[in-house]
């Protein structure tokens, strides 16, 4: 019997600048999703939700998307990738369960899909670098869930660093691990709103980018400064300006902070973390009331130093900055604006727990 874990992860800055080939600071959080199973003698593929109380069964020669339930495409896509790439496996029994609150934004489809990736690879003996890995899980969040997302929540899962924020370049896909200074405490609040992607929200801003950046003639919004932008403002819609006003202003942020970050100036980090909220109201129309209160509260707080959504956005959570000796009395400031708070540290990714 195998048991592998995959942590969810926090953004702590670069929101929807991955799949514009820019820059990402994030970390695991301490909660997360265990996938405990086995291989099989035949092509069978059974897979349990323990939470949910659900089963769900294919074949290997039969892996393709499914309608409802949504919850075992993120499994079966990653098989499939699997299979496509010519690696031997095969049937296998997998059951999973989660600590991670549903719909926060905190990626528990990401630590789904890196913990079958782990398990698939440790069942079939199959030895893969870490970044195919997360390839694999993002081709299968693309194909199975419809989902066109980057991959700074499947490199969070699976390469970050307990005490260090994750410092990812989408271009190179270099990953740094960055210690975090003393005094650097992280709370996730969970807004309550829902948090959907598959909604089409998330595509659509992508093809926005994708727009601004042809308009500018720029392979990536990544190539583009805050100069060229506004030098090229009349090329756009005003609403592709404003979401490429927020992705480049996002990389600008993500720089700084790392320069901050390695400076242990945590108030310097925290101001961008606000100012990068700013950015997703207005300009990505990526937030919403809840998360806007949330932040709203969090500004006034004296041991904060900076709140921001994390995530996809549209719902789920804010990232908080916090004074360690404050985190209680910050989560009695918010009171019921969040019905759920998660105090993590920077947590390791995604291992095997035990073969």
């Amino acid at each position: 019997m195998l048991k592998v874990y995959a942590p969810g992860r926090a953004e702590l800055l670069g929101n929807h600048t991955d799949y514009n080939e820019g820059y990402v600071l994030s970390l695991a959080v301490n909660r997360g999703i265990t996938a405990t199973g086995q291989s099989r003698t035949d092509s069978k593929i059974i897979l349990h939700a323990l939470d949910l109380k659900e089963t769900y069964e294919t074949t290997l020669d039969a892996l393709a998307p499914i309608a409802k339930p949504m919850w075992p495409n993120y499994m079966i896509g990653v098989a499939a990738q699997y299979v496509k790439a010519g690696h031997r496996i095969g049937g296998f029994e997998l059951s999973i369960s989660s600590d991670l609150p549903m719909g926060a934004g905190l990626s528990s489809s990401a630590a789904l899909e890196i913990a079958t990736a782990l398990f698939l690879q440790k069942a079939f003996d199959i030895s893969i670098d870490p970044l195919t890995t997360t390839k694999y899980a993002q081709a299968a969040e693309h194909q199975y869930a419809g989902v066109k997302c980057g991959l700074l929540d499947q490199i969070s899962s699976l390469m970050s660093k307990a005490g260090c924020a994750t410092f990812i370049d989408c271009r190179t896909y270099q990953v740094k691990n960055i210690p975090l200074p003393a005094g650097a405490s992280f709370i996730v609040a969970n807004s309550g709103a829902k948090h959907e992607l598959v909604g089409g929200e998330y595509n659509e801003r992508r093809t926005d980018c994708e727009a601004a950046a042809h308009a500018l003639g720029a392979p990536f919004l990544r190539d583009v400064t805050s100069a060229a932008l506004e030098a090229g403002r009349s090329k756009m819609t005003d609403r592709q300006y404003h979401r490429a006003k927020h992705v480049v202003g996002e990389n600008e942020r993500v720089l700084a902070a790392e320069i901050a970050l390695k400076a242990g100036k945590l108030a310097e980090f925290g101001q961008l973390m606000f100012a990068s909220h700013e950015s997703s109201r207005v300009d990505f129309e990526n937030s919403c009331e809840e998360l806007d209160a949330l932040v709203a509260s969090a500004k006034k707080f004296s041991g904060a130093y900076g709140s921001r959504l994390s995530g996809g956005g549209f719902g789920g959570a804010t990232i908080n900055l916090v004074d360690p000796a404050k985190t209680d009395a910050f989560i009695a400031h918010l009171g019921k604006l969040s019905p759920q708070c998660l105090v993590t540290p920077a947590a390791d990714g995604a291992h095997l727990v035990c073969a």
